[in-house]
């Protein structure tokens, strides 16, 4: 049974760039513990979503809350969803300079004020977590994409967020590594994290997703459990879409 409040609500949430309308009056809840996957073509506005839902993209009209706080112009309410929301990007975007423990315990040290010391230990246990306890010493460079992308997981994690969106992330790894960081994933929503996950892993939907959700031309035409939408999307352009990539 879902709990009785969403820990995201989006109303009515319409975004442009330019002439083009990547969102049209986006409508969504997710509930505490949900995993929601969402597919699409691409261009068609998903990856636009979850950075509105992040504050990396200021929606135009509409509403967007997280967790009771609303994105709005107050710079602290951004702040503090910025701090509850981790986010995971198709590219890794770790710094290069510093090793796989450096990176993951920066942000604790610098946003929640936590010592070295106490960072230190904290990421090790995250590194662990993502299977890479040997790997704290090592660069990024010294890394494949599977790695540096448990890394970039473990240090969105070392916020302690409430959510955790996922913007492809394995779109940009070789066939062999996307396992790895999927296996990651799994862990996590079995360990009850909210997730909001664009992705092509179908596999990965049906195992692990809760609903699943069909975005094209800015807005969601489809949304349901996981094994109805695929089995039996009603939707043309969901069944369009499903016959190219089952």
């Amino acid at each position: 049974m879902l709990p009785a409040k969403s820990i995201i609500t989006v109303r009515d949430a319409a975004k442009k760039f330019g002439k083009i309308s990547a969102l049209r009056g986006v409508n969504l809840s997710v509930w505490p513990g949900e995993v929601v996957v969402v597919v699409g073509p691409s261009g068609s506005g998903k990856s636009t979503m979850l950075r509105c839902l992040n504050a990396l993209e200021k929606i135009d009209s509409g509403s967007i809350v997280i967790d009771g706080t609303p994105l709005d112009a107050d710079n602290r309410h951004v702040h503090q969803v910025r701090t509850e929301v981790g986010m995971v990007f198709q590219s890794f975007n770790l710094f290069p300079h510093l090793t796989a423990l450096e990176n993951v315990a920066l942000a604790p040290r610098l946003v929640r004020g936590k010592s070295s010391a106490e960072a230190d230990s904290a990421a090790r246990v995250l590194l662990a977590k993502v299977d890479l306890a040997d790997k704290a010493d090592a660069y990024p460079g010294q890394l494949s994409g599977g790695q540096q992308q448990r890394v970039a997981i473990a240090r969105a994690l070392a916020m302690t967020p409430k959510i955790m969106l996922f913007d492809e992330p394995t779109s940009a790894l070789d066939p062999e590594m996307i396992g790895e960081v999927l296996a990651v994933m799994k862990k996590l929503a079995a360990e009850g994290m909210t997730m909001v996950v664009v992705t092509h892993e179908i596999g990965f939907a049906r195992e692990v997703a809760d609903r699943l959700l069909f975005f094209t031309e800015g807005n969601i035409v489809e949304e349901g459990p996981v094994d109805e939408v695929l089995d039996n999307p009603r939707h043309p352009r969901t069944i369009s879409f499903l016959e190219k990539v089952l």
